[in-house]
C-alpha cells in the first residue's frame, strides 16, 4: 500500500501509474484519498486543540473559583461542556474516516518500476533476454496429465471425489519427480545467493490488508471460518508480512 504522504504530494504520478496499469476506473480514488486524508488531519487537529484547551481551562476554572468569581467559572464550564460534546463527536468520526481512507488506499495500485514495459495484456510483453533457441518438435505434444497417466502417476478421479475439480493425487515416480524438481529449483536459487524460507501458510487479517486490496483478497484467499486467519495464495503474502511494521535498510 502506498504512503498517503506520497499520494498527497505526488497525485499526478499516482494517476499516471494507474493509467499505465490500464485501471482508469481507479483514477477518482486518488482525489478521494487526498480529501479523506485532509479530513482526517483536520479532525485530528481540531481534537488536539480541544484537548489542549481543556487542560488550560481546567486550571483557569480553579483560579476563578479561588478568586470567588463563580459566574466566570460557570461560563467557562458551559463552554467546556460544548467543547466536550464536540470532542466526543470528533473522536467518534476519526476512526470512521480513517477506515474509509484505508479502504481507498488499499485499492490504489503500487508504483510499477520504471523498467516495466507498458502493455494492456501479455500480448504486448517485451522480450528482455533469450537463452538458447526453443525446440519445436515435429509431433503433437501430449497434454501433461496424459503423460502422467501413461506412467500411472496421477489420479484425478479420486481427487475429484475427495476435494472437487482442480485437485490431484501424484503417485510413484511422478510424485518423486515433483519433489526432485522442487528440490532442484530450491538448490539452484540457494546457489545463486538466495535464502531458503518456508513461511507460515496462514496469516491474520491485518497482514492480509497490508499486502493486497480487499477485492484481491476475496478472489485469491480462503478465510478460516471462526478464526482471524486466511490461507495464503502465494508465499509473497507471508514474506511481506514477515517485515510488517519494520524499517529495512537498503
Amino acid at each position: 500500500m502506498l504512503d498517503i504522504k506520497f499520494v498527497r504530494e505526488n497525485p499526478d504520478i499516482v494517476k499516471q501509474n494507474i493509467k499505465n496499469k490500464f485501471q482508469d476506473r481507479k483514477l477518482p480514488l486518488v482525489d478521494e484519498a487526498i480529501e479523506l486524508d485532509k479530513k482526517s488531519r483536520e479532525i485530528k487537529t481540531e481534537a488536539d486543540n480541544l484537548r489542549s484547551k481543556r487542560n488550560k481551562v481546567s486550571k483557569q476554572i480553579g483560579e476563578l473559583m479561588k478568586a470567588g468569581d463563580k459566574e466566570g467559572a460557570a461560563k467557562i464550564k458551559e463552554e467546556m461542556a460544548r467543547d466536550a460534546a464536540r470532542l466526543k463527536e470528533l473522536e467518534a468520526e476519526q476512526p470512521v474516516v480513517d477506515e474509509q481512507l484505508k479502504k481507498v488506499m488499499m485499492v490504489i495500485p503500487n508504483i510499477i518500476d520504471a523498467s516495466v514495459p507498458i502493455g494492456k495484456d501479455d500480448s504486448e510483453n517485451v522480450e528482455i533476454k533469450r537463452y538458447g533457441e526453443p525446440v519445436v518438435p515435429d509431433f503433437e505434444i501430449p497434454y501433461h496429465t496424459d503423460i502422467m497417466e501413461s506412467f500411472a502417476g496421477i489420479d484425478l478421479e479420486s481427487a475429484r471425489r475427495v476435494a472437487g475439480n482442480g485437485f490431484y493425487y501424484l503417485i510413484g515416480d511422478i510424485a518423486r519427480l515433483h519433489s526432485a524438481v522442487t528440490a532442484y529449483a530450491r538448490d539452484f536459487m540457494i546457489n545463486k545467493g538466495f535464502t531458503y524460507v518456508i513461511p507460515p501458510f496462514m496469516i491474520r487479517s491485518d497482514v492480509v490488508t497490508g499486502v493486497m486490496s480487499f477485492d484481491e483478497m476475496d478472489s485469491m484467499m480462503y478465510k478460516i471460518e471462526g478464526e482471524d486467519l486466511y490461507l495464503i495464495g502465494t508465499s509473497e503474502h507471508s514474506m511481506i508480512g514477515r517485515f510488517i511494521d519494520q524499517m529495512i535498510d537498503e
